[in-house]
């Protein structure tokens, strides 16, 4: 479905990704694991088209997405649940999920998509009426990702869901992003827990410093010693 080869970019004079190639193929999970600074929101952004490339090719669907605007994205069914989850605080729950499904396919689907989402994440019913600033991390967490949902999307970019979150949190979340992948939506994780990843990936990779410097089946990558050693403690 999704493919990057050898994909160049960066910030200025500063290159943030270097010769990066990455496949994802329908109904997977895959993970784009590595430490804070590695390059993975960047990568992210540049799959979102927030972040023009340097060189490289990005197809969907054997389409290539190169020269596309960010808005163009939807259309094609690819939706992103950004780094920080960047809502609409001044707006109610409701309508930050209402500004997901902009699209007319999605937006005649509205109460089927609400309902999905309020059954995921109950408590977003009860707080429908309720400003997002004024939710918790986790619940405007509940909110980002079902705003995403209501795009009826069959690829979703995922930028370090658990971040700021407390683990019973994380947890809900994780459970919600296996049971939407289960679904058969394709997911792309940038996340900087590896361990909980790579426990939900199908594949993984592993970026450092704008490189892939790993790639295998998520399992696999748990099991390797260096990779263990790197991001888990050794444990």
């Amino acid at each position: 479905m999704l493919s990057l080869e050898s994909i160049v970019a960066g910030y200025g004079d500063a290159v943030a990704l270097s010769d990066v190639s990455l496949t994802i193929a329908a109904g997977e999970l895959v993970a784009v694991v590595g430490a804070n600074g590695a390059g993975k929101t960047t990568l992210v952004n540049v799959i979102a088209r927030l972040l023009p490339m340097r060189a490289g090719r990005l197809t969907w669907e054997g389409a290539d997405l190169g020269r596309l605007p960010p808005q163009a994205l939807g259309e094609r069914g690819i939706a992103l649940i950004p780094e920080g989850r960047r809502l609409f605080g001044a707006m109610s729950v409701e309508e930050n999920l209402d500004m997901g499904c902009y699209r007319r396919s999605a937006r005649a689907l509205r109460e089927e998509g609400l309902e999905r989402v309020y059954g995921m994440f109950p408590i977003l019913r009860e707080r429908r009426g309720q400003m997002a600033g004024t939710l918790s991390g986790g619940q405007q967490q509940m909110v980002a990702i079902g705003r995403a949902l209501m795009a009826r999307p069959r690829l979703l970019l995922i930028d370090e869901p658990s971040l700021g979150l407390a683990p019973s949190v994380v947890q809900q979340v994780f459970e919600v992003i296996r049971t939407v992948n289960a679904q058969g939506v394709s997911m792309l994780l940038i996340e900087q827990n590896v361990a909980l990843a790579l426990q939900v990936a199908d594949r993984g990779y592993v970026l450092e410093n704008g490189r892939i410097v790993a790639q295998a089946s998520a399992s696999a990558l748990l099991e390797r010693p260096d990779i263990r050693a790197a991001y888990l403690g050794g444990v």
